[in-house]
């Protein structure tokens, strides 16, 4: 069973960046869809990145161009790195993948953008 460990928020200004690490145990990582989703006080966990096991990549749109997801089957490590951030960024991120009828949650890790 693979576990989801979530590291690397924190802290932000408006127009800073981080980058998000997603450690999985297990040695079946390289083959699960992996995703990044948020979820913000009071609203619903949303999606804000996925990518496949053969690396390809998908953005919620207000993403785009600031936020790029990665992975390291050889480190079964899943990164986002988080540029230009914004305060309407602010959320707890969790990682999730996904394999056949298996769906996996981390614990997640707050990011908060504030000046």
């Amino acid at each position: 069973q693979v576990q989801l460990v979530e590291s690397g928020g924190g802290l932000v200004q408006p127009g800073g960046s981080l980058r998000l690490s997603c450690a999985a145990s297990g040695s079946i990582f390289r083959f699960y869809t992996m995703g990044w989703y948020r979820q913000a006080p009071g609203k619903e966990r949303d999606s804000v990145a996925g990518i496949t096991s053969d690396g390809i990549t998908g953005y919620v749109e207000s993403a785009k161009g600031r936020f790029t997801i990665s992975r390291d089957n050889a480190k079964n490590t899943m990164y986002l790195q988080m540029n230009n951030l914004k305060p309407e960024d602010t959320a707890v991120y969790y990682c999730n993948a996904v394999h056949g009828a298996s769906t996996l949650w981390g614990q997640g890790t707050q990011v908060t953008v504030s000046s």
